[in-house]
């Protein structure tokens, strides 16, 4: 049996929401597979996993925390498995800002990952503490959810072909987020 894990950071659900759907999608394409989700900050071994999605929310155009200490603490094992990357976070119509997110892609490269989809996020201020709603209002970011559902479970179906049929690659940087194009090699 294979066995996916999906680990994901974020703050206020909305990324969290993200993994869920990839995992719903991997379940459904990959019925014999085992898809766990869980907290990147709850990893621990990763020995008895056969394929890893790492995602997580993007603030200030980096990664949480917890998403790249799980990419830095397990490099080694996380570089013998195959890997796909996901991030959450850019806001409107269309979704800006689309920074460089060259930590992703420097992280990427370190473990060898398959590639790395940027999806539009969700940003609701009933959600936030007084000193985010500032620092949104401070920078104009626009309110909404942003996020697309239908490129999200296509992300995941790709990623399901990749874990059936693997392949070996390398880091694919990321593909422009309003084409929906992926990454998957």
């Amino acid at each position: 049996m294979t066995t996916v894990l999906v680990a994901v950071a974020g703050k206020h659900g909305a990324t969290a929401e993200i993994a869920g759907e990839i995992a719903d999608v991997l379940r459904h394409e990959l019925p014999a597979a085992d898809v766990e989700v869980r907290d990147a900050a709850d990893v621990g071994d990763l020995s008895r996993f056969d394929a890893v999605l790492v995602g997580s929310a993007i603030y200030m155009g980096r990664w949480l925390p917890a998403a790249r200490h799980l990419v830095e603490h397990h490099r080694a094992p996380l570089a013998a498995l195959p890997v796909w990357m996901f991030s959450s976070g850019p806001l409107g119509d269309p979704p800006r800002p689309l920074d460089d997110l060259a930590e992703v892609t420097s992280l990427g490269a370190t473990i060898t990952a398959r590639g790395h989809q940027v999806f539009a996020g969700r940003l609701d201020p009933a959600d936030l503490r007084w000193t985010e709603r500032l620092a949104v209002r401070a920078v104009h970011s626009p309110t909404g959810d942003f996020r697309d559902h239908d490129a999200v479970r296509a992300w995941a179906v790709e990623v399901a072909a990749g874990i059936r049929a693997p392949v070996t690659g390398t880091f694919a940087p990321v593909p422009p987020l309003s084409t929906g194009e992926s990454s998957i090699p």
